[in-house]
């Protein structure tokens, strides 16, 4: 059975959103990041992804991602409402919305990916969310060598339990960005 993924990018002073909720200065090497080995290894191994309906709807035309999303597997969208049309899908990335919250969507995640991993998008709230519920059994985080200010840190509302974790590698990837992973013990 694969692993529970869960990955967030963060900046130097370790927020994951500006304080608008926008992700787009943690991304400035969004195309060199998608020809790295790191990226890559991770779309061999996903067999299904977890997100929330907030970074589903970052994308313009929720069409756009059948043939366009690195992660070409079925994707669980954790959500209060479903859209009112489905997105297009194809015979590999299909949608679930998933309205009774992400540890149903994870659940129903691991199902699908047989043995193959579970990756969940994070941002900051799905981060929290995911660490209070003790879902993930890795935790991956890249950080942009970039000082937001202001905004929404992954690890601020985590309940004040104590989590231990064990770093299992560092990537020194191009722009800047360092990729850390960290198994997390149970």
């Amino acid at each position: 059975m694969g692993k529970v993924i869960l990955g967030v990018t963060i900046s130097l002073d370790g927020f994951a959103e500006d304080s608008n909720g926008n992700v787009g200065a943690l991304y400035p090497d969004l195309d060199t990041l998608r020809n790295t080995g790191v990226l890559q290894e991770s779309i061999d191994t996903t067999g299904s992804v977890v997100m929330a309906w907030k970074e589903f709807a970052m994308a313009k035309d929720p069409d756009s991602i059948a043939d366009n999303y690195e992660y070409q597997v079925p994707i669980f969208v954790f959500t209060d409402k479903e859209p009112k049309k489905h997105p297009k899908e194809t015979d590999r990335l299909t949608f679930t919305f998933v309205t009774d919250g992400i540890k149903s969507a994870v659940l129903q995640a691991k199902a699908a990916a047989g043995d193959k991993n579970v990756t969940i998008i994070g941002s900051a709230s799905t981060t929290g969310q995911c660490i209070r519920a003790g879902l993930a059994d890795e935790l991956h985080i890249d950080i942009i060598p970039v000082f937001l200010k202001s905004g929404f840190r992954p690890f601020e509302d985590i309940d004040n339990k104590s989590i231990k974790v064990e770093r299992i590698k560092v990537v020194e990837l191009p722009a800047g960005r360092t990729h850390l992973k960290f198994r997390i013990i149970k």
